[in-house]
Protein backbone atom coordinates (compact mmCIF):
# COMPACT_ATOMS: atom_id res chain seq x y z
CA UNK A 1 0.00 0.00 0.00
CA UNK A 2 1.82 3.13 -0.30
CA UNK A 3 -0.74 5.57 0.23
CA UNK A 4 -2.41 6.02 3.29
CA UNK A 5 -4.10 3.74 5.42
CA UNK A 6 -3.19 1.07 3.20
CA UNK A 7 -1.34 -0.70 5.87
CA UNK A 8 -3.77 -0.26 8.64
CA UNK A 9 -6.71 -0.86 6.42
CA UNK A 10 -5.32 -3.98 4.97
CA UNK A 11 -4.47 -5.16 8.41
CA UNK A 12 -7.80 -4.09 9.65
CA UNK A 13 -9.97 -5.48 6.96
CA UNK A 14 -7.93 -8.64 6.73
CA UNK A 15 -8.33 -9.16 10.43
CA UNK A 16 -12.06 -8.57 10.19
CA UNK A 17 -12.66 -10.70 7.15
CA UNK A 18 -10.25 -13.44 8.04
CA UNK A 19 -7.41 -14.75 5.94
CA UNK A 20 -9.60 -16.49 3.46
CA UNK A 21 -8.74 -15.02 0.08
CA UNK A 22 -5.58 -16.87 -0.75
CA UNK A 23 -5.38 -20.59 -0.19
CA UNK A 24 -1.95 -21.10 1.24
CA UNK A 25 1.52 -19.91 0.45
CA UNK A 26 3.21 -20.69 -2.80
CA UNK A 27 6.51 -22.44 -2.15
CA UNK A 28 9.08 -20.68 -4.20
CA UNK A 29 12.77 -21.06 -3.58
CA UNK A 30 15.36 -18.29 -3.37
CA UNK A 31 16.72 -19.05 -6.83
CA UNK A 32 16.75 -15.48 -8.11
CA UNK A 33 18.61 -14.72 -11.31
CA UNK A 34 21.33 -12.21 -10.51
CA UNK A 35 21.73 -9.38 -12.99
CA UNK A 36 25.11 -8.49 -14.45
CA UNK A 37 25.25 -5.19 -12.66
CA UNK A 38 28.66 -3.92 -13.67
CA UNK A 39 28.50 -3.89 -17.44
CA UNK A 40 27.07 -0.41 -17.89
CA UNK A 41 28.62 1.21 -14.84
CA UNK A 42 30.25 4.60 -15.40
CA UNK A 43 33.95 5.04 -14.84
CA UNK A 44 33.43 6.68 -11.46
CA UNK A 45 30.86 5.56 -8.91
CA UNK A 46 31.67 8.24 -6.35
CA UNK A 47 29.33 11.19 -6.03
CA UNK A 48 31.10 14.51 -5.56
CA UNK A 49 31.65 15.47 -1.93
CA UNK A 50 30.77 19.05 -2.91
CA UNK A 51 27.18 18.04 -3.68
CA UNK A 52 24.85 18.42 -0.68
CA UNK A 53 23.46 14.93 -0.07
CA UNK A 54 22.60 12.96 3.05
CA UNK A 55 24.62 9.98 4.21
CA UNK A 56 24.19 7.40 6.94
CA UNK A 57 26.26 7.55 10.12
CA UNK A 58 25.08 4.96 12.59
CA UNK A 59 21.37 5.51 13.21
CA UNK A 60 21.52 9.06 11.83
CA UNK A 61 21.24 10.93 8.57
CA UNK A 62 24.15 13.35 8.31
CA UNK A 63 24.92 16.23 5.95
CA UNK A 64 28.27 17.08 4.37
CA UNK A 65 29.25 19.03 7.50
CA UNK A 66 28.70 15.95 9.65
CA UNK A 67 25.55 17.31 11.34
CA UNK A 68 22.70 14.99 12.20
CA UNK A 69 19.74 15.93 9.97
CA UNK A 70 16.17 15.42 11.15
CA UNK A 71 13.70 15.40 8.26
CA UNK A 72 10.13 16.69 8.44
CA UNK A 73 8.22 16.68 5.18
CA UNK A 74 5.71 15.11 2.82
CA UNK A 75 5.09 12.48 0.19
CA UNK A 76 4.78 13.83 -3.37
CA UNK A 77 3.42 10.94 -5.47
CA UNK A 78 1.45 11.57 -8.68
CA UNK A 79 -0.19 8.22 -9.41
CA UNK A 80 -1.59 8.77 -12.88
CA UNK A 81 0.25 9.02 -16.19
CA UNK A 82 2.69 10.64 -16.74
CA UNK A 83 3.43 9.86 -13.05
CA UNK A 84 4.86 13.26 -12.19
CA UNK A 85 3.03 16.42 -11.05
CA UNK A 86 2.47 19.00 -13.80
CA UNK A 87 3.71 22.59 -13.67
CA UNK A 88 0.30 23.91 -12.65
CA UNK A 89 -1.12 25.35 -9.45
CA UNK A 90 -2.84 22.02 -8.77
CA UNK A 91 0.42 20.19 -9.46
CA UNK A 92 3.78 21.49 -8.25
CA UNK A 93 5.37 24.88 -8.93
CA UNK A 94 7.86 27.25 -7.34
CA UNK A 95 5.03 28.43 -5.07
CA UNK A 96 4.80 24.94 -3.58
CA UNK A 97 8.53 24.79 -2.92
CA UNK A 98 8.33 28.19 -1.21
CA UNK A 99 5.36 27.00 0.86
CA UNK A 100 7.30 23.96 2.08
CA UNK A 101 10.31 26.10 2.99
CA UNK A 102 8.18 28.72 4.74
CA UNK A 103 6.69 26.19 7.11
CA UNK A 104 9.94 24.41 7.85
CA UNK A 105 9.45 21.23 5.81
CA UNK A 106 12.90 20.11 4.73
CA UNK A 107 12.21 16.75 3.05
CA UNK A 108 10.02 15.00 0.47
CA UNK A 109 9.48 11.49 -0.83
CA UNK A 110 9.14 11.68 -4.61
CA UNK A 111 7.20 9.00 -6.49
CA UNK A 112 9.67 8.21 -9.28
CA UNK A 113 7.71 5.27 -10.66
CA UNK A 114 9.07 2.33 -12.61
CA UNK A 115 6.24 2.99 -15.07
CA UNK A 116 7.70 6.41 -15.82
CA UNK A 117 11.40 5.58 -15.77
CA UNK A 118 11.38 2.72 -18.32
CA UNK A 119 7.92 2.85 -19.93
CA UNK A 120 8.72 1.07 -23.22
CA UNK A 121 11.16 -1.68 -22.33
CA UNK A 122 13.50 -2.85 -19.60
CA UNK A 123 16.53 -0.70 -18.93
CA UNK A 124 15.66 2.02 -21.46
CA UNK A 125 14.97 5.29 -19.68
CA UNK A 126 12.52 7.92 -20.85
CA UNK A 127 14.30 11.31 -21.08
CA UNK A 128 10.97 13.14 -21.02
CA UNK A 129 10.12 11.59 -17.66
CA UNK A 130 13.53 12.50 -16.32
CA UNK A 131 13.06 16.11 -17.47
CA UNK A 132 9.63 16.38 -15.86
CA UNK A 133 10.95 15.25 -12.51
CA UNK A 134 14.11 17.31 -12.88
CA UNK A 135 11.99 20.45 -13.00
CA UNK A 136 10.48 19.54 -9.62
CA UNK A 137 13.82 18.45 -8.15
CA UNK A 138 15.44 21.73 -9.13
CA UNK A 139 12.69 23.71 -7.40
CA UNK A 140 13.13 21.64 -4.24
CA UNK A 141 16.92 21.75 -4.25
CA UNK A 142 16.88 25.52 -4.62
CA UNK A 143 15.07 25.60 -1.27
CA UNK A 144 17.41 23.10 0.38
CA UNK A 145 14.78 20.36 0.59
CA UNK A 146 16.04 16.77 0.84
CA UNK A 147 14.61 14.20 -1.59
CA UNK A 148 14.04 10.45 -1.25
CA UNK A 149 13.24 8.75 -4.58
CA UNK A 150 10.43 6.22 -4.24
CA UNK A 151 9.50 3.45 -6.71
CA UNK A 152 5.90 3.76 -5.65
CA UNK A 153 3.41 1.02 -6.48
CA UNK A 154 -0.08 0.12 -5.39
CA UNK A 155 -1.66 -3.16 -6.50
CA UNK A 156 0.93 -3.46 -9.29
CA UNK A 157 -0.76 -1.70 -12.24
CA UNK A 158 -3.88 0.03 -13.54
CA UNK A 159 -5.06 -3.38 -14.77
CA UNK A 160 -5.79 -4.21 -11.14
CA UNK A 161 -6.87 -0.72 -10.09
CA UNK A 162 -3.43 0.46 -9.03
CA UNK A 163 -0.28 1.91 -10.49
CA UNK A 164 3.48 1.48 -10.48
CA UNK A 165 4.81 -0.83 -13.18
CA UNK A 166 5.04 -0.17 -16.92
CA UNK A 167 2.55 -1.71 -19.33
CA UNK A 168 5.15 -4.15 -20.66
CA UNK A 169 5.49 -5.59 -17.15
CA UNK A 170 1.84 -6.67 -17.05
CA UNK A 171 1.74 -10.35 -17.98
CA UNK A 172 -1.48 -11.84 -16.70
CA UNK A 173 -0.96 -15.35 -15.33
CA UNK A 174 -3.03 -18.38 -16.31
CA UNK A 175 -5.78 -19.25 -15.73
CA UNK A 176 -6.82 -15.74 -14.70
CA UNK A 177 -6.00 -14.39 -18.15
CA UNK A 178 -8.96 -16.31 -19.53
CA UNK A 179 -11.36 -13.82 -17.93
CA UNK A 180 -11.40 -10.05 -17.39
CA UNK A 181 -9.21 -8.95 -14.49
CA UNK A 182 -10.72 -8.32 -11.09
CA UNK A 183 -10.30 -4.73 -9.90
CA UNK A 184 -11.36 -4.76 -6.28
CA UNK A 185 -11.28 -1.46 -4.37
CA UNK A 186 -8.02 -0.47 -2.78
CA UNK A 187 -6.50 -2.11 -0.81
CA UNK A 188 -8.54 -5.27 -1.30
CA UNK A 189 -7.28 -5.55 -4.86
CA UNK A 190 -4.02 -6.85 -3.40
CA UNK A 191 -5.79 -9.85 -1.95
CA UNK A 192 -7.24 -11.23 -5.18
CA UNK A 193 -5.59 -14.49 -6.26
CA UNK A 194 -4.48 -12.97 -9.58
CA UNK A 195 -2.79 -9.90 -8.14
CA UNK A 196 -1.09 -11.97 -5.47
CA UNK A 197 0.08 -14.44 -8.10
CA UNK A 198 1.49 -11.56 -10.15
CA UNK A 199 3.58 -10.50 -7.17
CA UNK A 200 4.77 -14.07 -6.58
CA UNK A 201 5.89 -14.26 -10.20
CA UNK A 202 7.67 -10.92 -9.83
CA UNK A 203 9.64 -12.07 -6.78
CA UNK A 204 10.53 -15.27 -8.65
CA UNK A 205 11.74 -13.18 -11.64
CA UNK A 206 9.35 -14.93 -13.98
CA UNK A 207 9.39 -13.23 -17.40
CA UNK A 208 12.46 -11.28 -16.19
CA UNK A 209 10.28 -8.78 -14.32
CA UNK A 210 12.47 -8.55 -11.23
CA UNK A 211 15.47 -7.89 -13.46
CA UNK A 212 13.42 -5.22 -15.23
CA UNK A 213 12.73 -3.49 -11.92
CA UNK A 214 16.42 -3.64 -11.04
CA UNK A 215 17.27 -2.18 -14.45
CA UNK A 216 14.91 0.74 -13.79
CA UNK A 217 16.85 1.51 -10.61
CA UNK A 218 20.09 1.40 -12.59
CA UNK A 219 18.63 4.03 -14.92
CA UNK A 220 17.47 6.16 -11.97
CA UNK A 221 20.87 5.93 -10.29
CA UNK A 222 22.60 7.09 -13.46
CA UNK A 223 20.18 9.98 -13.80
CA UNK A 224 20.26 11.25 -10.24
CA UNK A 225 23.36 9.99 -8.42
CA UNK A 226 24.75 13.55 -8.37
CA UNK A 227 21.41 15.24 -7.66
CA UNK A 228 21.85 17.94 -5.00
CA UNK A 229 19.84 17.26 -1.83
CA UNK A 230 19.34 13.60 -2.65
CA UNK A 231 18.83 11.30 0.32
CA UNK A 232 18.73 8.07 -1.63
CA UNK A 233 16.60 5.43 -3.31
CA UNK A 234 13.50 3.78 -1.77
CA UNK A 235 13.41 0.49 -3.69
CA UNK A 236 9.71 -0.40 -3.56
CA UNK A 237 6.70 0.93 -1.73
CA UNK A 238 5.02 -1.41 0.75
CA UNK A 239 6.03 -4.69 -0.87
CA UNK A 240 3.25 -7.25 -1.20
CA UNK A 241 4.42 -10.81 -0.64
CA UNK A 242 1.83 -12.62 -2.78
CA UNK A 243 -0.40 -15.59 -2.02
CA UNK A 244 1.13 -16.10 1.41
CA UNK A 245 -0.21 -12.72 2.56
CA UNK A 246 -2.32 -14.24 5.39
CA UNK A 247 0.88 -15.45 7.07
CA UNK A 248 2.31 -11.94 6.73
CA UNK A 249 -0.69 -10.67 8.65
CA UNK A 250 -0.34 -13.22 11.44
CA UNK A 251 3.39 -14.01 11.80
CA UNK A 252 5.17 -11.39 9.68
CA UNK A 253 6.04 -14.14 7.12
CA UNK A 254 9.77 -14.68 7.81
CA UNK A 255 10.09 -17.16 4.92
CA UNK A 256 8.91 -14.49 2.48
CA UNK A 257 11.69 -12.19 3.64
CA UNK A 258 14.26 -14.94 3.33
CA UNK A 259 13.16 -16.30 -0.05
CA UNK A 260 11.80 -13.22 -1.81
CA UNK A 261 12.32 -9.79 -0.30
CA UNK A 262 15.90 -10.07 0.93
CA UNK A 263 17.30 -11.53 -2.33
CA UNK A 264 15.46 -8.88 -4.38
CA UNK A 265 16.75 -6.04 -2.19
CA UNK A 266 20.30 -7.33 -2.33
CA UNK A 267 20.15 -7.64 -6.10
CA UNK A 268 18.85 -4.10 -6.56
CA UNK A 269 21.31 -2.69 -4.02
CA UNK A 270 24.25 -4.37 -5.73
CA UNK A 271 23.12 -2.95 -9.08
CA UNK A 272 22.89 0.56 -7.68
CA UNK A 273 26.26 0.21 -5.98
CA UNK A 274 27.91 -0.50 -9.34
CA UNK A 275 26.79 3.02 -10.30
CA UNK A 276 26.48 4.95 -7.05
CA UNK A 277 28.57 3.88 -4.07
CA UNK A 278 27.59 6.64 -1.66
CA UNK A 279 23.88 7.42 -1.64
CA UNK A 280 21.58 5.58 0.73
CA UNK A 281 19.51 2.63 -0.53
CA UNK A 282 16.28 2.35 1.45
CA UNK A 283 14.60 -0.99 2.18
CA UNK A 284 10.97 -1.36 3.28
CA UNK A 285 9.44 -4.18 5.33
CA UNK A 286 6.48 -6.14 3.98
CA UNK A 287 3.27 -4.19 3.74
CA UNK A 288 1.37 -5.24 6.86
CA UNK A 289 4.17 -4.25 9.24
CA UNK A 290 3.17 -0.60 9.02
CA UNK A 291 -0.28 -1.10 10.46
CA UNK A 292 0.10 -3.95 12.92
CA UNK A 293 2.55 -4.94 15.63
CA UNK A 294 4.49 -7.46 13.60
CA UNK A 295 8.15 -8.44 13.58
CA UNK A 296 10.18 -7.81 10.46
CA UNK A 297 12.95 -10.05 9.23
CA UNK A 298 15.34 -8.05 7.08
CA UNK A 299 18.96 -9.11 7.49
CA UNK A 300 22.29 -7.33 6.98
CA UNK A 301 23.78 -7.34 3.50
CA UNK A 302 27.41 -8.36 3.52
CA UNK A 303 29.70 -5.38 3.02
CA UNK A 304 26.83 -2.88 2.86
CA UNK A 305 26.80 -0.01 5.37
CA UNK A 306 24.79 2.65 3.53
CA UNK A 307 21.28 1.35 3.96
CA UNK A 308 18.13 3.06 5.16
CA UNK A 309 15.00 1.53 6.67
CA UNK A 310 12.00 3.24 5.10
CA UNK A 311 9.16 2.31 7.42
CA UNK A 312 5.47 3.24 7.66
CA UNK A 313 3.28 3.95 10.67
CA UNK A 314 -0.51 3.67 10.39
CA UNK A 315 -2.38 3.21 13.65
CA UNK A 316 -5.41 0.91 13.08
CA UNK A 317 -7.48 2.91 15.57
CA UNK A 318 -7.47 5.89 13.20
CA UNK A 319 -9.07 3.87 10.44
CA UNK A 320 -11.68 2.43 12.79
CA UNK A 321 -12.62 5.90 13.97
CA UNK A 322 -12.68 7.29 10.43
CA UNK A 323 -15.27 4.63 9.57
CA UNK A 324 -17.48 5.68 12.49
CA UNK A 325 -16.86 2.46 14.41
CA UNK A 326 -17.25 3.02 18.16
CA UNK A 327 -14.41 0.64 18.98
CA UNK A 328 -11.79 3.02 17.58
CA UNK A 329 -9.84 4.88 20.28
CA UNK A 330 -7.19 7.21 18.88
CA UNK A 331 -5.51 7.54 22.28
CA UNK A 332 -4.35 3.94 21.81
CA UNK A 333 -2.11 5.26 19.04
CA UNK A 334 0.36 6.44 21.67
CA UNK A 335 1.27 2.87 22.49
CA UNK A 336 1.05 1.66 18.89
CA UNK A 337 3.28 4.42 17.56
CA UNK A 338 5.84 3.92 20.33
CA UNK A 339 5.94 0.21 19.55
CA UNK A 340 6.50 0.84 15.84
CA UNK A 341 9.19 3.47 16.47
CA UNK A 342 11.04 1.14 18.84
CA UNK A 343 10.76 -1.73 16.40
CA UNK A 344 12.00 0.41 13.49
CA UNK A 345 15.06 1.45 15.45
CA UNK A 346 15.78 -2.18 16.37
CA UNK A 347 15.33 -3.43 12.80
CA UNK A 348 17.51 -0.61 11.46
CA UNK A 349 20.26 -1.48 13.94
CA UNK A 350 20.03 -5.12 12.87
CA UNK A 351 20.69 -4.32 9.19
CA UNK A 352 23.13 -1.41 9.74
CA UNK A 353 20.66 1.18 8.48
CA UNK A 354 19.30 4.60 9.34
CA UNK A 355 15.53 4.56 10.01
CA UNK A 356 13.01 7.09 8.71
CA UNK A 357 9.22 7.11 9.04
CA UNK A 358 8.58 7.68 5.34
CA UNK A 359 4.77 7.33 5.46
CA UNK A 360 2.27 8.12 8.18
CA UNK A 361 -0.84 10.18 8.80
CA UNK A 362 -3.10 10.12 5.75
CA UNK A 363 -5.87 11.55 7.85
CA UNK A 364 -7.45 14.82 8.98
CA UNK A 365 -7.68 13.48 12.54
CA UNK A 366 -5.51 16.13 14.17
CA UNK A 367 -5.22 14.23 17.44
CA UNK A 368 -3.78 11.22 15.62
CA UNK A 369 -1.33 13.49 13.81
CA UNK A 370 -0.35 15.15 17.08
CA UNK A 371 0.33 11.78 18.69
CA UNK A 372 2.46 10.37 15.88
CA UNK A 373 4.51 13.56 15.55
CA UNK A 374 5.13 13.71 19.31
CA UNK A 375 6.22 10.07 19.42
CA UNK A 376 8.56 10.66 16.48
CA UNK A 377 10.17 13.47 18.51
CA UNK A 378 10.55 11.09 21.46
CA UNK A 379 12.54 8.78 19.23
CA UNK A 380 14.32 11.55 17.30
CA UNK A 381 12.77 10.04 14.18
CA UNK A 382 12.61 11.86 10.86
CA UNK A 383 9.33 11.67 8.95
CA UNK A 384 7.53 12.24 5.66
CA UNK A 385 3.78 12.70 6.06
CA UNK A 386 1.20 11.32 3.62
CA UNK A 387 0.51 13.50 1.71
CA UNK A 388 1.21 17.02 0.47
CA UNK A 389 -1.70 17.19 -1.98
CA UNK A 390 -4.63 14.89 -2.71
CA UNK A 391 -3.85 14.73 -6.44
CA UNK A 392 -6.96 12.67 -7.18
CA UNK A 393 -5.30 9.61 -5.66
CA UNK A 394 -6.85 6.49 -7.24
CA UNK A 395 -5.62 4.09 -4.56
CA UNK A 396 -6.68 5.52 -1.25
CA UNK A 397 -8.75 4.32 1.65
CA UNK A 398 -10.29 7.70 2.40
CA UNK A 399 -10.30 11.24 1.03
CA UNK A 400 -8.48 12.95 3.91
CA UNK A 401 -5.12 12.78 2.23
CA UNK A 402 -3.75 16.19 1.40
CA UNK A 403 -3.06 19.47 3.14
CA UNK A 404 -5.47 21.57 1.08
CA UNK A 405 -9.19 21.67 0.42
CA UNK A 406 -8.29 22.67 -3.14
CA UNK A 407 -4.96 21.47 -4.53
CA UNK A 408 -4.78 24.51 -6.81
CA UNK A 409 -5.15 27.03 -3.96
CA UNK A 410 -2.57 27.06 -1.18
CA UNK A 411 -4.76 29.43 0.83
CA UNK A 412 -7.19 26.53 1.41
CA UNK A 413 -4.71 24.76 3.71
CA UNK A 414 -6.29 22.75 6.52
CA UNK A 415 -5.23 24.99 9.39
CA UNK A 416 -5.72 22.61 12.30
CA UNK A 417 -3.76 19.92 10.49
CA UNK A 418 -1.01 22.35 9.56
CA UNK A 419 -0.65 23.47 13.17
CA UNK A 420 0.16 19.89 14.23
CA UNK A 421 2.66 19.30 11.46
CA UNK A 422 4.50 22.62 11.60
CA UNK A 423 6.83 22.31 14.56
CA UNK A 424 9.81 23.99 16.14
CA UNK A 425 12.53 21.37 15.68
CA UNK A 426 16.23 20.84 15.11
CA UNK A 427 16.82 20.48 11.39
CA UNK A 428 20.58 19.89 11.79
CA UNK A 429 22.47 19.07 14.99
CA UNK A 430 26.22 19.62 15.24
CA UNK A 431 26.67 16.61 17.48
CA UNK A 432 24.47 13.83 18.82
CA UNK A 433 20.86 14.71 19.72
CA UNK A 434 19.72 13.26 23.02
CA UNK A 435 16.22 14.60 23.48
CA UNK A 436 13.75 16.78 21.59
CA UNK A 437 10.16 17.75 22.34
CA UNK A 438 7.57 20.28 21.17
CA UNK A 439 4.19 21.20 22.66
CA UNK A 440 1.71 22.15 19.93
CA UNK A 441 -0.49 23.96 22.46
CA UNK A 442 2.11 26.16 24.16
CA UNK A 443 4.93 26.19 21.59
CA UNK A 444 7.40 25.04 24.23
CA UNK A 445 10.42 23.41 22.59
CA UNK A 446 13.33 21.61 24.21
CA UNK A 447 16.48 20.17 22.70
CA UNK A 448 19.42 18.53 24.39
CA UNK A 449 22.48 17.39 22.47
CA UNK A 450 26.11 16.46 22.92
CA UNK A 451 28.17 18.74 20.67
CA UNK A 452 30.88 17.56 18.32
CA UNK A 453 33.48 20.33 18.50
CA UNK A 454 35.03 19.13 15.24
CA UNK A 455 31.95 20.38 13.34
CA UNK A 456 32.29 24.04 12.39
CA UNK A 457 28.71 24.47 11.16
CA UNK A 458 26.06 25.49 13.71
CA UNK A 459 23.11 23.53 15.01
CA UNK A 460 20.04 24.78 13.09
CA UNK A 461 16.64 25.06 14.76
CA UNK A 462 13.55 26.00 12.77
CA UNK A 463 11.06 28.07 14.78
CA UNK A 464 7.41 27.59 13.89
CA UNK A 465 5.66 30.65 12.41
CA UNK A 466 2.34 29.45 13.88
CA UNK A 467 2.89 29.00 17.60
CA UNK A 468 4.36 32.29 18.88
CA UNK A 469 1.88 35.10 18.19
CA UNK A 470 3.73 37.53 20.46
CA UNK A 471 7.24 36.41 19.59
CA UNK A 472 9.51 33.87 21.23
CA UNK A 473 12.45 33.56 23.61
CA UNK A 474 15.48 31.34 23.14
CA UNK A 475 17.55 30.16 26.08
CA UNK A 476 20.74 28.14 25.73
CA UNK A 477 22.74 26.38 28.41
CA UNK A 478 26.25 25.41 27.34
CA UNK A 479 26.28 27.55 24.22
CA UNK A 480 25.06 30.64 22.41
CA UNK A 481 22.24 31.31 19.96
CA UNK A 482 21.78 33.72 17.07
CA UNK A 483 18.56 34.32 15.14
CA UNK A 484 18.93 34.30 11.37
CA UNK A 485 16.45 34.94 8.55
CA UNK A 486 13.99 32.20 7.63
CA UNK A 487 12.75 31.55 11.18
CA UNK A 488 16.03 29.88 12.04
CA UNK A 489 18.10 29.88 15.23
CA UNK A 490 21.76 28.92 15.00
CA UNK A 491 23.33 27.46 18.13
CA UNK A 492 27.03 27.02 18.85
CA UNK A 493 28.48 25.21 21.87
CA UNK A 494 30.61 26.95 24.49
CA UNK A 495 32.68 23.80 24.93
CA UNK A 496 32.45 20.03 24.84
CA UNK A 497 29.73 19.80 27.49
CA UNK A 498 26.04 19.13 26.78
CA UNK A 499 23.96 21.87 25.20
CA UNK A 500 20.35 22.56 26.18
CA UNK A 501 18.08 24.80 24.13
CA UNK A 502 14.56 25.96 24.96
CA UNK A 503 12.18 28.06 22.88
CA UNK A 504 9.10 29.52 24.57
CA UNK A 505 6.45 32.11 23.84
CA UNK A 506 7.29 35.66 24.75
Amino acid sequence: MGRRRTCSIALLVAALLGAGFAQGADARGPGRVRAEVGVLAPVSTEASSDVPQLRRKGRWLVDRHGRVVIVHGFNLVWKKAPYVPPATAAGFTAADARWLKRYGFNGVRLGTLWAGITPERAGVGDPAYRARWQRVMDLLSQRGIWMQLDAHQDMWHETYGGEGVPDWAVIRPAPYNLAPPVTAPFPMGYWTPETSTVFDEFWADKHGLLDGWVAAWEVAARWWRDQPHLMGYDLINEPWMGLEWPTCLTTGCPASYRNELQPAYEQATAAIRAIDRRNIVWWEPQQFSGGQKLPTFLEPMEGERRLGLSWHNYCPEVFLQSQGLPIGDVEKCWEFSRDRNRHAREQAAEINAVPMMSEWGATDNVRAIEIDAAVADEHLMGWLHWAYKRWDDPTTADDAQGMFADDADLSTVKRAKLRRLVRTYAQAVAGVPRRMSFDVDTGAFRLRYRPDTRIAAPTKIFVSPLHYPGGYRVRVTGGTAVRVPGRMVHVRPAGAGPVKVTVTRR
